[in-house]
């Protein structure tokens, strides 16, 4: 479970992972040892005494994030364990409700469909979050307000192409498939292909029918390149913060019918330790106000097209918003 859309597992199917990893607790990890400072959060040490755990799931994005939590947590004054980069979602959602890790960033969509086992997402983002929020207080676990960063699905288009078509939302698409057919080639993974949450789904909602021999199938990281240097698709599935969009110089449509869900970063905290402190929420709502979609393709094109590393992102990314200090 690499990426948050695999949050659209059937509950039956979450339900079995739960149960596959319910037994296994967090065994590795290493101490944060930046020396980082208080900047515009942190001030006061309200940490000082605190001994905290990081987590994240196991993609890029996710891990930046949760080096953000432990560096801000490390420099508000605690001792921080980092323990980022579990394999999948569950087993990173299963150290916060335990207790085995004490905060990171998860999704909204993630945690209302998968761990929550519901079916259909609430198009509203705020009334999600605030499901979500409510929802989770029974498993031990803390929703902080959400940001805009919003990972979730889109097409992406190269901007030559975009320039012919003018392909600003979905709709704008279906109008095309409709007014020429052949013109709609779209390249996709082969279970977005075939998924409800999908291809099918959103041909569906729109009103669209994409002929099956306009339909390519392969590996995800082939279709940035497909869409941007070739013609053998016009669209591409993409994921909204993936920062090849931004190094590839493609656009995506906009989804104006709110066919996918939400998927909304926002801090996790499992309750017991947010219960006992407090102003874990003043650190970390800062951050969540900054990020946004945009500024999450620019920190993941760092990693996954520049090959830095996670951790040193976070630390540049904090440093030059001044939430913290390098000591």
């Amino acid at each position: 479970m690499r990426h948050p859309r695999t949050a659209l597992l059937a509950a039956s199917g979450s339900l079995a992972l739960l149960a596959v990893v319910s037994g296994c607790g967090l065994k590795s990890g290493s101490p944060l040892v930046d020396d980082v400072l208080p900047g515009s959060i942190g001030k006061g040490l309200p940490l000082k005494g605190a001994s905290l755990t990081v987590t994240s799931k196991n993609f890029s994005e996710n891990i930046v994030l949760g080096q953000m939590v432990g560096l801000v947590f490390k420099a508000a004054g605690a001792e921080v364990l980092d323990r980022t980069n579990l394999p999948g979602s569950i087993s990173a959602r299963e150290a916060i409700a335990k207790g085995d890790a004490d905060a990171m960033y998860d999704y909204t969509g993630t945690a209302w469909i998968t761990y929550l086992g519901n079916s259909k997402p609430i198009t509203d983002p705020g009334a999600q979050w605030r499901a979500v929020r409510d929802a989770d207080l029974k498993n031990g676990v803390t929703w902080l307000p959400q940001s805009t960063l919003n990972n979730t699905y889109s097409l992406g288009i190269s901007q030559a192409n975009n320039a012919k078509y003018h392909l600003k939302t979905l709709s704008d698409v279906a109008a095309l498939a409709k007014k020429d057919p052949s013109a709609v080639t779209i390249c996709v993974e082969n279970e977005f292909a075939s998924r409800e949450d999908g291809l099918p789904g959103m041909e569906k909602a729109y009103g669209m029918t994409v002929p099956a021999s306009n339909i390519q199938k392969m590996d995800a990281g082939i279709i940035y390149t497909q869409v941007s240097k070739s013609n053998s698709c016009l669209l591409g599935e993409v994921f909204t913060t993936d920062g090849r969009i931004q190094a590839m110089n493609l656009a995506t449509v906009q989804d104006d019918k709110h066919f996918f869900p939400n998927y909304n970063a926002a801090p996790v905290v499992h309750s017991r330790t947010y219960e006992k402190y407090p102003a874990i929420a003043a650190l970390l709502d800062p951050l969540s106000a900054k990020l946004t979609t945009g500024i999450a393709r620019q920190l993941n094109a760092k990693v996954d097209v520049d090959g830095q590393d996670p951790h040193d992102v976070a630390l540049e990314w904090l440093v030059r918003e001044g939430f913290i200090r390098k000591g």
